[in-house]
């Protein structure tokens, strides 16, 4: 259970839900204050920042300072050598706490020349997973919204309540303030509202109005829509495939021949897993161009699984220890790769109900590594972290270590 976020403000001490704080922290905006949070008991504080957003105010924590923070605060987070974040802080990631506004360096292009067919992906575009760690392929954008928007994070009391149209704005939200080749994310990002039969014609004209800004001119360069998804299914088309999207079924995205095999080729293990258990999500997120008709053509893409609960996986192994934190009823955070490739070595998730201290959880999946060679190299090291590996080849799942009551 998180504890009530609470800040210091000047001499003044205010709790996020008392009244006056939402003026309190627009005078701290204008005043250029930094608000403290309180989550650490005794301590000074960790110093936050004031951000304007759409429809106000919001503190946020600052750069690479969440790991500061106690377990049980809305702002901790693990630290950056649990995910692959790490390598694109500073460099394709670069927060600016004077404005609030985020820049992100893309590796992929968010538009195409007039006339020109957009070049069919490279073996390295297509798998949208390899990056030169300044820039964030396709994969690692999706990965970074995930973590922005909390999705990776889990508690009990969330069991049947993170639907789609909470993932949405969830999204929504880590999209505000996110920047991207001078233009607001928000301006190229679709992602669909919940279908409603009832409200097909609002939806449908709410979507057409988002996308006349990628529409083709004559002689301009087309900008390409970014869209993040559920996928319903793939299936042959006269020429070549098209993708059905949940919540969008009346507006099939085409696939060329050769994206279609590279797609079978590239992400296999994910089309296998998700195709073998009803229960999983296929998230994808992808470029689009439009054509005079505003049908949608895929240029380039990645998936993602995500279990019922919207966690994202990368294979099995990840499967069954999410799955068994949730029928637990544990409290965690699921770490993601972004642009690194490796399984072994990194983190899976980390628990948050085990008092003062995050704890780690490795996945040892190559039989020649023992599980104690697991070691992380982390600023929390001298706080004596506690660890857990579990090495499928050699054994069943271990026991956690036992929750301790807030």
């Amino acid at each position: 259970m998180a504890s009530e976020a609470a800040y210091a403000i000047g001499n003044q001490r205010w709790a996020r839900n008392a009244p006056g704080f939402v003026e309190a922290i627009a005078k701290a905006y204008q005043n250029h204050l930094r608000p403290r949070c309180l989550c650490q008991p005794g301590g000074p504080g960790v110093d936050m920042y004031v951000a304007r957003i759409l429809n106000g105010y919001a503190v946020k924590r600052m750069p690479n300072t969440g790991c500061q923070h106690a377990t049980n605060c809305p702002s901790f987070e693990p630290p950056t050598e649990f995910s692959g974040i790490g390598p694109l802080v500073g460099t394709a990631i670069v927060e600016n706490p004077v404005t609030g506004m985020t820049t992100l360096k893309l590796d992929f292009p968010m538009s195409k020349l007039p006339g020109r067919a957009a070049q069919p992906p490279s073996a390295r575009a297509s798998n949208s997973v390899v990056a030169n760690g300044h820039r964030l392929g396709l994969r690692a954008l999706l990965h970074y919204l995930w973590d922005q928007g909390e999705l990776t994070h889990w508690k009990p009391g969330f069991a049947g309540r993170r639907t789609w149209g909470t993932v949405r704005k969830h999204l929504l939200q880590a999209s505000e303030n996110k920047f991207v080749h001078g233009h607001a994310l928000l301006g190229s990002l679709y992602i669909p509202e919940v279908f409603s039969a009832t409200r097909r014609q609002e939806i449908d004209a709410s979507r057409l109005m988002q996308w006349a800004n990628c529409m083709p001119h004559p002689g301009q360069p087309q900008r390409l829509l970014l869209m993040i998804a559920e996928v319903k299914e793939i299936t042959p088309a006269r020429v070549g495939h098209r993708m059905i999207i949940k919540h969008l079924p009346d507006l099939p995205l085409w696939l060329s021949d050769l994206l279609s095999r590279r797609i079978y080729i590239r992400f296999e293990r994910e089309l296998m897993q998700w195709s073998m258990n009803d229960s999983l999500r296929l998230i994808i997120i992808t470029t689009l161009s439009l054509n005079e008709d505003r049908s949608p053509t895929i240029h380039e893409l990645s998936l993602m699984i995500a279990t019922s609960e919207w966690l994202p996986i990368d294979d099995e192994y990840e499967k069954h220890l999410v799955y068994h934190l949730v029928i637990k009823g544990r409290s965690f955070i699921k770490s993601l790769r972004y642009d690194n490739t490796e399984s072994d070595g990194s983190v899976c998730a980390t628990l948050l109900d085990c008092g003062e201290n995050p704890i780690p959880l490795f996945i040892c999946r190559t039989p020649e590594v023992e599980e104690s060679s697991f070691v992380v190299k982390t600023s929390l090291r001298s706080k004596n972290l506690g660890e857990w590996a579990w090495a499928p080849h050699k054994t069943s799942t271990p026991e956690l270590l036992s929750p301790i009551d807030p």
